[in-house]
């Protein structure tokens, strides 16, 4: 589970899109053959109908959520290990209950560990300990490195998302909420498309906000103005980049 502290929490809201990774323990009640239970999950990949469990956070809607993959790691008796690669918000447990109905013997989840989440793997896990040993080193010794590994930083939860490097000139207009306009596009990656959500950074790598799409990579390249991406959430603080815009009183606009 991804926790941010300070600033970056306002990214979190970016990695509730992405997939996840789970490691499942799927118990049968009946025997099922081996090669029946393989031939079955296969078919829980792609997308599926999902209504949420009776015990869950949201509506208990019938709605679509994706499976990436679905491979059966290991059988031991009516023991299933599953490895299980999903769109956001896909219930494990009511998958496990699925797949037990199509193969007629009925299952529940007994045991369920998240391997990943958005770029996020198990290398990167640190106990409540590490952190809080990380900590100590840092207040008491001045040593900052331990902390330094533990605490990642803010551009690491967005390696994910499109990215759009923007001019230093145009750093703190987005800063204080302006959009970001073709001019200020020095380089974009390949393959954005319009409604995307991505990331907007500085030649150094800095992450300054996240926004929203409304060109794509061919548009922007083509366009000499207009909006190439509307500014969502602003990272960076106001004026760690100097001000080199002015604002227009009457329409509070920023050029």
């Amino acid at each position: 589970m991804p926790v941010a502290v300070g600033s970056a929490t306002k990214v979190i809201q970016a990695l509730h899109l992405i997939g996840k990774e789970y490691v499942c323990v799927m118990r049968l009640h009946e025997d099922v053959e081996g090669e029946r239970i393989k031939k079955i999950c296969k078919e829980f990949t792609g997308p599926i109908y999902q209504r949420p469990p009776i015990r869950s956070s949201v509506k208990r809607r019938l709605r679509v959520r994706r499976i990436y993959y679905l491979d059966v790691l290991e059988v031991e008796g009516r023991n299933v290990l599953l490895r299980i690669g999903c769109e956001s918000g896909t219930y494990i447990r009511k998958l496990c209950h699925d797949i037990g109905e199509a193969l007629g013997c009925g299952a529940h989840m007994r045991e369920l560990r998240r391997t990943r989440s958005g770029p996020f793997t198990e290398r990167n896990m640190v106990t409540l300990h590490d952190l809080k040993d990380a900590y100590v080193f840092w207040k008491e010794e001045g040593d900052e490195a331990p902390i330094r590994k533990v605490l990642l930083p803010v551009e690491e939860g967005v390696q994910h998302l499109p990215k759009f490097f923007v001019r230093d000139s145009a750093v703190d207009a987005i800063c204080h909420g302006a959009d970001l306009a073709v001019p200020g596009v020095v380089k974009l990656e390949d393959g954005v498309e319009k409604g995307d959500v991505v990331a907007i950074l500085t030649l150094k790598g800095e992450l300054v906000a996240l926004g929203v799409a409304l060109m794509t990579v061919e548009e922007v390249v083509r366009e000499k103005r207009g909006i190439a991406v509307k500014t969502t959430r602003v990272i960076m603080s106001k004026g760690t980049y100097p001000k080199l815009w002015k604002s227009k009183k009457n329409s509070g606009s920023i050029t």
